[in-house]
């Protein structure tokens, strides 16, 4: 099992950050510059976590640390990663921003990024309480719902993007087992796999946009 989700977490993260590397090298458009930036924050940030994951299979120093660390900065991209797509779609559908909409994707994603900061998380431990892995994920999964209903919302309207508020609603529909409940069940674990299939298919949905023929 290590050497298979070691080999599908590296390929991954290469996947993801030689993309978003690539989007940026071909995008034209300020909506095609944040698609890169979203790939490259998205793999970087993830890659905090899976690295030493990765070591942590084939040694036996201690990676307590490091791998506690990591899902913190993991958790901050993923709600930059968020954000990002937000303005994304304004950018693409070229409406007028949402005051309103706008201020709610902003105040929550300083609220999950103030949560994860409080020590009560544990990070150096890689702790696994329960309560605060539900307390620091509410406002995620808020933000997560919102921008989904807004892709949802517009999924006939950009070309290619159609079917990205279901890879954002099977996203959390994976994680959050995780987030909440991996510490008691470490079996759950083993969703953040199909939950990285739905970021992978989020690049590709990107790539495809910035490669297509114009």
């Amino acid at each position: 099992m290590k050497y298979g989700e070691s080999a599908f977490d590296i390929l991954y993260l290469l996947f993801a950050i030689i993309s978003g590397c690539l989007i940026l090298c071909k995008a034209k458009t300020k909506a095609e510059k944040l698609m890169g930036a979203a790939a490259l924050i998205l793999g970087c940030g993830d890659a905090f976590h899976l690295v030493p994951r990765v070591i942590n299979y084939f040694s036996d120093a201690d990676l307590t640390a490091a791998l506690g660390i990591g899902k913190l900065v993991t958790s901050v991209s993923m709600t930059l990663f968020y954000v990002l797509l937000y303005y994304i779609l304004l950018l693409l559908t070229g409406e007028r921003e949402n005051r309103v909409v706008t201020t709610a994707v902003l105040n929550l994603t300083a609220l999950r990024i103030a949560l994860c900061a409080f020590p009560q998380n544990g990070w150096l431990e890689n702790s696994v309480d329960m309560t605060w892995g539900i307390i620091r994920n509410v406002p995620f999964v808020i933000l997560g719902a919102l921008v989904c209903v807004l892709y949802f919302k517009k999924r006939k309207s950009v070309s290619g993007f159609g079917a990205m508020w279901v890879y954002i609603l099977l996203s959390f529909a994976f994680y959050i087992p995780v987030a909440v409940a991996a510490g008691v069940l470490p079996i759950l674990g083993m969703l953040m796999l199909p939950k990285t299939v739905c970021y992978i298919l989020m690049i590709c949905s990107f790539l495809r946009f910035v490669t297509r023929k114009r």
